[in-house]
């Protein structure tokens, strides 16, 4: 088992320029409790299982693993269209760190959400220009609370 660290901004300015070469991603969630997270998500022709752990601060346990890619269409066909996430992933390398963002689609599509990886909790990181709020903490904008209440249903912009 591994642990993800990560902080997660919105995006406030354009980054069309900084966005080349991004995976189409599609994910959903088969349970999703304050202890775990299970989620299948195919990434352009790979496929994966993940399970998360409760988030402890910017910490929580992951486990991930590949799936054969047939086998990950056919679970995500079982769940509802309006609960899948779809999202291109773009990877850009900024002060030494690599920031990925997520330009999302579908039910979520205006959202544009910048995560970068860290390798401890108290690692300094310098925010790039093209960031605003963090949203790290607010479980709006987590991948699992977005497949059940999309940004398209918020009553007011968050």
């Amino acid at each position: 088992m591994s642990f993800e660290i990560e902080r997660r901004f919105l995006v406030c300015q354009d980054i069309g320029g900084l966005c080349r070469d991004g995976d189409r991603i599609i994910q959903g969630y088969f349970s999703f409790d304050r202890q775990s997270r299970i989620r299948v998500r195919i990434r352009n022709d790979h496929a994966y299982l993940t399970i998360k752990g409760p988030r402890r601060g910017a910490v929580r346990s992951e486990f991930e693993s590949d799936i054969p890619l047939p086998i990950a269409a056919s679970m995500l066909s079982r769940l509802p269209r309006e609960t899948l996430v779809e999202k291109v992933r773009y990877t850009v390398p900024y002060a030494g760190l690599i920031w990925e963002i997520d330009v999302f689609g579908g039910l979520n599509a205006g959202l544009v959400v910048a995560e970068v990886e860290l390798s401890h909790p108290e690692q300094e990181v310098v925010l790039p220009h093209w960031v605003g709020r963090e949203v790290t903490y607010d479980a709006r904008y987590g991948n699992s609370s977005l497949s059940v209440e999309p940004i398209s249903s918020w009553t007011q912009a968050a």
